[in-house]
């Protein structure tokens, strides 16, 4: 992947959201919208008990907030994650309970209320096909759920290893793996051949003696391929893994992760939020209100590829910024949410060359045309 020098890049804030009336932790954009004439929406939660959802749309195309999700959770709302489908949207609280709320016609309503686990859920994730849900708590456990009919939920099983609190659940963009990290400074991979049954198992625990962080894992995100991972940690570092993912997928085994590089250096405090974008741009944000994006080197070494620094937003929040998701079909939009209870839209954006504009017919259709203008400006996309 080559890229300009890092100052032909900029992030252009487009617009602050404001409403929630406590620190924003967690955004997520549903992948449905943005396309085929759906107006761009992203939900973010708070702790102020509630869920926001927003959405772009009038003549200005402007962002506004469109519901608000309350009186379900009692306390913090940690965690939120659209479905795959766009249509249910899972939310993880403090309370203990993750809620999961059906958009019907443009309303929002609370369908199904998941408990169980022991204390606060700290993080909420769909699997690909939308039948599974996991979850993950400060009780040390991750909770893998089976959608059923009618807003059913089932525990399939309840996945014990880790000695401290697990901050998020992560499933693989491709397979039916679950990727979890913590308070106990490991990533844990887990694995099942038949992901229904109850028989998963951790197959990997990747901690400090295999190369991984030496203080807790906040965060981790994958590539559009699902090869590579990207963590981030309270050793103020991002670590990217790799894994023979063709192996796993051909149902020939498990493939363990390995360590490609450090990036160190970049940020002075605890990185809360790491992720990559369909074109291969690394996003992090960290409790020095900053936002730092990064891409593969051309300069890669005989050891592997090699990530550098492609641009750095200093306050980009005025507290902590707690969560960064790129937009899935407009590729070079960003959000952003912080502790000073705001959310910001940018646009990754060339100082030199206008970015190519997102079509809005739909995801497919642009992969092509998006490449050939993307390469124009000198970058090579994953799409």
């Amino acid at each position: 992947m080559e890229f300009f020098d890092d100052g032909d890049y900029e992030l252009r804030e487009i617009q602050k959201l404001e409403g929630h009336t406590d620190r924003v932790w967690c955004l997520s954009w549903n992948p449905k919208t943005g396309i085929n004439g759906v107006p761009p929406i992203i939900a973010s939660c708070s702790g102020d008990k509630t869920i926001r959802i927003w959405e772009q749309s009038g003549p200005s195309q402007s962002w506004r907030c469109k519901a608000v999700l309350e009186e379900t959770h009692a306390r913090t709302v940690r965690s939120c994650a659209w479905s795959l489908c766009g249509k249910f949207l899972a939310t993880g609280s403090f309370d203990a309970t993750t809620a999961i709320w059906e958009n019907v016609g443009g309303d929002y309503e609370c369908v199904s209320t998941l408990e169980g686990h022991e204390n606060e859920v700290k993080s909420v994730s769909w699997n690909e096909c939308g039948n599974m849900l996991a979850t993950c708590s400060r009780d040390k456990s991750v909770w893998i759920w089976e959608v059923l009919p009618g807003n059913e939920f089932e525990c399939v099983t309840v996945l014990q290893g880790h000695t401290q609190d697990v901050k998020m659940v992560q499933w693989h963009p491709r397979m039916d793996i679950v990727f979890s990290c913590s308070y106990d400074n490991t990533i844990k991979v887990w694995w099942s051949e038949d992901a229904e049954s109850e028989n998963w198992e951790c197959c990997q625990t990747i901690g400090e003696s295999n190369n991984g962080h030496s203080s807790t894992v906040w965060a981790l995100s994958f590539n559009v391929e699902g090869d590579k991972m990207v963590s981030c940690s309270d050793d103020l570092t991002l670590k990217i893994w790799e894994a023979n993912t063709l192996r796993m997928e051909s149902g020939d085994g498990y493939a363990p992760w390995s360590h490609i590089c450090t990036l160190s250096g970049y940020h002075d405090r605890t990185i809360f939020s790491v992720h990559w974008s369909r074109e291969g741009i690394i996003a992090s944000g960290a409790a020095d209100d900053a936002i730092r994006l990064f891409v593969e080197s051309k300069d890669d070494s005989i050891d592997g590829p090699s990530y550098k620094m492609l641009l750095k937003k200093e306050k980009a929040h005025d507290m902590d910024v707690n969560s960064v998701q790129w937009n899935p079909v407009d590729h070079h939009l960003l959000a952003s949410g912080s502790d000073d209870g705001t959310i910001k839209i940018w646009e990754l954006a060339s100082t030199s060359t206008e970015m190519p504009e997102a079509s809005t017919e739909s995801t497919e259709s642009t992969a092509s045309t998006e490449k050939k203008a993307l390469q124009k400006l000198g970058m090579t996309t994953l799409i």
